[in-house]
């Protein structure tokens, strides 16, 4: 099959007449019938049947889908990649974070930078830890922020800083808490688990197994921002980033660390024959200061106006 019959049988396929493939198209119908027709001839396969006036796919023609619509799919990513290159300059940083660095870091970072760089300009979206590298190679981004991701040997990664899971709480479910507490404090508790939270979700899973350490999972979620407006709601207590967990405190509301902590990298990763320009350089550089006066607590909130204090 050409790329043109690929197409067409892809439109007749999901809108389901010649007509309607024909509008999505932006061409006639008989060019779409000529088409279609010549398709299935050249394949000696019947793809669609018209019953009481109506096109309907074959058996055939649904195994066919299965196929084009992968091919379609990687069109769609090559047509994006294509886009993306012509739009690239220095002076546009397109960032890829976790969601929990979207909820409070990046904001604080890139607010800061644009004080320092107002010509710079930011693409922003969150990325799950499986999505980093078709992210980078699909051009989507040029710089993602990450924990602990992915070995590939086309990704370049860079330590920006050790960090690490805290126990988020409500001051009611541990009275008297110390400066940390123990993971064997949440053995039988009620807690707010994660069912996809990447390698340092695992991470903390081993170090639960390991420690024999048993919960009563009463919501399971995706995010750590979401287990974090949970336990905030009293849901029960959560085991998220710290960073999160920083952004989330509020009156009612509290975290500590673990002793021993359970420690996870938070890396920029970005393609090995696509180096960050001089501006993502200079905003990465930034994003690593940012992180590290948000560890120690210096004061690095947004103003009234949602911008950060530029640093000293």
């Amino acid at each position: 099959m050409r790329l043109r019959q690929i197409e067409v049988f892809h439109a007749v396929y999901t809108t389901g007449s010649i007509s309607a493939a024909a509008r999505a198209l932006h061409v006639s119908q008989p060019s779409v019938s000529k088409v279609l027709h010549h398709t299935q001839s050249k394949l000696g396969l019947k793809l669609f049947a018209l019953v009481r006036g109506r096109l309907v796919a074959t058996d055939e023609a649904h195994a066919l889908f299965v196929e084009v619509n992968e091919i379609f799919e990687r069109l769609g990513s090559l047509q994006k990649t294509i886009s993306n290159i012509k739009n690239i300059g220095g002076g546009h940083i397109r960032l890829g974070v976790v969601p929990s660095l979207g909820l409070h870091v990046a904001p604080l970072a890139i607010a800061r930078f644009r004080r320092l760089h107002p010509e710079v300009t930011f693409d922003v979206q969150t990325l799950h830890h499986d999505e980093l590298f078709q992210a980078l190679y699909e051009r989507t981004c040029d710089i993602a922020i990450a924990y602990a991701p992915p070995l590939h040997p086309r990704m370049k990664r860079r330590l920006l800083k050790t960090a690490q899971m805290v126990l988020l709480f409500q001051h009611g479910d541990i009275p008297d808490v110390g400066d940390s507490v123990s993971l064997s404090l949440l053995d039988g508790r009620d807690v707010v688990g994660m069912t996809a939270s990447g390698p340092v979700g695992d991470a903390l899973a081993r170090e639960m197994a390991r420690r024999k350490v048993e919960v009563h999972e009463v919501v399971s979620n995706q995010t750590f921002y979401t287990a974090a407006a949970l336990t905030s709601h009293g849901a029960g207590m959560t085991v998220v980033d710290e960073f999160t967990a920083r952004a989330s405190v509020h009156h009612g509301v509290a975290f500590r660390p673990f002793a021993p902590p359970i420690r996870f990298n938070v890396d920029c990763v970005f393609l090995e024959d696509r180096r960050p320009s001089k501006a993502a350089e200079e905003f990465i550089s930034l994003f690593k200061s940012v992180i590290g006066e948000i560890q120690e607590g210096s004061g690095v909130e947004l103003d009234a106006q949602g911008l950060a204090p530029s640093a000293s």
